[in-house]
């Protein structure tokens, strides 16, 4: 799977971690493509704010020293975990395109269960609902799903709470996120 190159910050300790033995700059960061969540050392003399843009990628970073480690959702700071979902909203937002298309692509995973109905509040209904509406014209934007299968719940927020339910670790499958290094092991 390939890395991500960039993400956003979602809290910035210009102090480090206080309970570090190195005080240095870190900020825990969310990716922009897999929503892998990270802590990572700021150049001395930098700063970052909430939802900036970073380049984590081996070639281009400014900010970014280093990247330290994966953190699990249960790692993340207080700020972290408040500005998670207001961060994902925004990716989600910028990135509409790929989960259109999601909707227009995805497939069933068993006999019984669609790619689709991971998404809290679709059910057999609105699933039967999209597929028809797709079958007939693809969805072009997360308003074209919405005026054209009834009482669908808005899909931006359906991808949220998924990304939310992901990131906490104990999915299943996973659609949007990479999933925790521990799931590669058991699994």
């Amino acid at each position: 799977m390939e890395m991500e190159m960039y993400a956003r910050v979602i809290d910035f300790m210009p102090d480090g971690r206080p309970a570090d033995r190195m005080r240095e700059p870190v900020a825990q960061l969310v990716g922009e493509k897999y929503f892998t969540l990270l802590e990572v050392s700021i150049v001395r003399g930098s700063t970052c704010t909430l939802g900036q843009r970073v380049c984590i990628g081996k070639e281009g970073r400014v900010e970014v020293e280093k990247i330290k480690k994966r953190l699990d959702f249960q790692e993340l700071s207080a700020t972290s975990r408040s500005e998670l979902s207001i961060v994902a909203r925004n990716i989600i937002a910028e990135r509409e395109a790929d989960f259109v298309t999601f909707f227009n692509k995805a497939g069933p995973i068993s006999m019984r269960l669609h790619q689709l109905e991971l998404l809290s509040g679709i059910g057999k209904k609105h699933l039967q609902e999209i597929l028809d509406a797709r079958e007939d014209k693809p969805f072009e934007s997360f308003k074209d799903i919405q005026s054209r299968v009834t009482l669908l719940p808005d899909p931006s927020n359906l991808i949220v709470s998924r990304v939310n339910e992901e990131l906490g670790g104990d999915s299943k499958y996973y659609l949007f996120v990479r999933p925790p290094s521990k799931h590669y092991e058991e699994g």
